[in-house]
């Protein structure tokens, strides 16, 4: 089979896993390394090839973006005129005159990096959900907290929401349509509590302003409910109900799901892309609705787009 080669653009803190991970992949992968640390971390990763910019790029068979968020839009325009196949990092963008603009351009060969659509956790919640075992779905929680935002380019709505937006997808088939939302102003948004939807719903906390590193996904049904409590659990835990919380106590059950790794799943499915296998779960226009949701809970909450 034919050795795919990459075009990666940035090697960030992200930006080196991703280049770890295509060249596990057996991936040539030419890098985009605009600093010295950019640099050092394509060289230490061993990529096939280190250039300043787009013009001293190979030809490549697909590209993926790990840039910063607020430079998408810009690089994904110019990328399209090189029709390949793109991966980007999420948020497809942070604006949604940019996001709609890649919609319009790029169906078809612009997908977005949403790891949590692989994982295996997720995948599981999600299986449950479309079976019916524990009858209809109610809704949706999801938590996400911890410590600190890295992002200088952007607050840290933009960087945790989307998460938690393509695990509803994953799970419900769809994003909920935005009812409320509060955030927590410091300087900038750290956090906020939103609800979306009425059945099913979707109720998401995130922050960046936490001691405690959090991630749990509980999904709502009649006759129960199922929890993955910690990203790195091989595990969720079902408890059941029946229905009737005033006189039985649930029993729980904790079923197996394993153990993967979402950032690799992705990219070899985007591999495989590229070699006329199936598309990644996350094209542009869940791209797309994915910023435009953000952007109607910033309303909702008070703040600009």
């Amino acid at each position: 089979m034919k050795t795919s080669h990459i075009g990666l653009i940035g090697c960030g803190r992200w930006g080196q896993f991703i280049l770890r991970d295509l060249r596990s992949l057996g991936c040539e992968v030419s890098v985009v390394a605009r600093s010295e640390m950019s640099f050092e971390r394509a060289k230490q990763n061993d990529a096939t090839r280190i250039v300043k910019n787009l013009i001293q790029m190979p030809k490549v068979d697909g590209f993926v973006v790990a840039t910063p968020t607020v430079t998408h839009g810009e690089i994904l325009e110019h990328l399209l005129t090189f029709d390949k196949p793109i991966f980007v990092e999420k948020p497809m963008t942070n604006a949604v005159s940019s996001a709609k603009k890649i919609a319009d351009l790029g169906a078809g060969r612009v997908f977005v990096m949403d790891k949590w659509r692989y994982h295996a956790g997720i995948l599981a919640l999600a299986q449950l959900a479309r079976s019916g075992e524990l009858g209809a779905v109610l809704g949706l929680t999801t938590t996400r907290f911890g410590w600190g935002n890295p992002h200088l380019d952007t607050d840290a709505i933009w960087i945790l929401a989307p998460h938690d937006l393509s695990i509803a997808l994953e799970i419900l088939g769809h994003i909920p349509e935005p009812l409320a939302a509060v955030v927590e102003v410091i300087s900038e948004a750290v956090s906020w509590r939103a609800l979306l939807g009425k059945k099913p719903w979707l109720s998401m906390e995130v922050s960046a302003r936490s001691k405690s590193w959090k991630r749990r996904f509980v999904l709502h049904c009649e006759l129960g409910y199922a929890e993955l409590d910690d990203s790195y659990d091989d595990f969720i835990t079902i408890y059941r109900d029946q229905g009737n919380v005033r006189q039985q106590t649930p029993s729980a059950e904790q079923r197996f799901v394993g153990k993967n790794m979402p950032l690799l799943a992705e990219l070899e499915e985007f591999v495989g892309f590229l070699r006329g296998g199936a598309a990644p779960k996350s094209g542009v226009q869940e791209g797309l609705l994915v910023v435009q949701t953000i952007a109607k809970l910033r309303i909702l909450a008070g703040l600009g787009i």
